[in-house]
């Protein structure tokens, strides 16, 4: 009786509930990121509109941002890009490519179809150099594909524009995190290039319009 009567008057300390916090932090967490996305996508369409020299290469550069953002967020969170968006990619960068050159539309479409090529190209050859010499996987099929989105979108002076400016941000981005956390460098660790290619991608398209945009 007197141990269930201890039980009782036993005062009820109320513990950590680790679930439940962590739970709050991803909801704010995805809340931010969402807020984030959809700034970054009113942004983009507003460049995309505004360089542009007309509203139909405008229209265009905005579905290719829209496009590249999704690309970043899926690869950020999953490590994958999805095939269905690297499609629509290409098939944009031949629309473009015909309002690019309304005069010689199936030259312009060659010309792209001949970029994109060249970019996936270099980057499988990239993957399977990679794969030799370390007996592992570097880049991604994902990547490969999206560089023939680069290709195809891009002029030759572009392209690697938009490859610098994504290794630089991928590889900065991997060493603050790992200052940040006080880890050690690993060359195994994964890196979602797609979330860096992606937007480098539509940045170099907004330089090389901007050559002929309104301003």
């Amino acid at each position: 009786m007197t141990g269930t009567l201890s039980r009782l008057t036993k005062p009820r300390v109320v513990g950590f509930d680790r679930t439940r916090v962590f739970g709050e932090t991803i909801r704010r967490t995805s809340k931010f990121v969402q807020a984030v996305i959809v700034c970054a996508a009113v942004l983009l369409v507003s460049l995309s509109v505004l360089t542009a020299p007309d509203l139909q290469r405008g229209a265009a550069g905005t579905m290719l941002g829209l496009t590249m953002l999704a690309i970043a967020a899926i690869d950020a969170r999953r490590f994958i890009i999805p095939d269905q968006l690297n499609t629509i990619g290409l098939a944009f960068a031949l629309v473009n490519a015909s309002i690019q050159n309304q005069n010689a539309v199936m030259q312009g479409i060659a010309s792209s179809a001949l970029r994109a090529a060249s970019l996936a190209f270099l980057f499988l050859g990239l993957r399977l150099g990679y794969r030799w010499l370390r007996n592992r996987e570097g880049i991604g099929l994902g990547d490969v594909k999206l560089a023939a989105v680069a290709g195809a979108w891009l002029d030759w002076w572009t392209m690697p524009v938009a490859v610098e400016i994504a290794a630089v941000l991928a590889l900065g981005s991997y060493l603050a995190r790992q200052l940040m956390s006080q880890k050690s460098l690993d060359p195994t660790n994964k890196i979602p290039f797609g979330l860096f290619f992606g937007p480098a991608i539509w940045f170099a398209w907004l330089v090389e319009t901007s050559a002929s945009g309104p301003f």
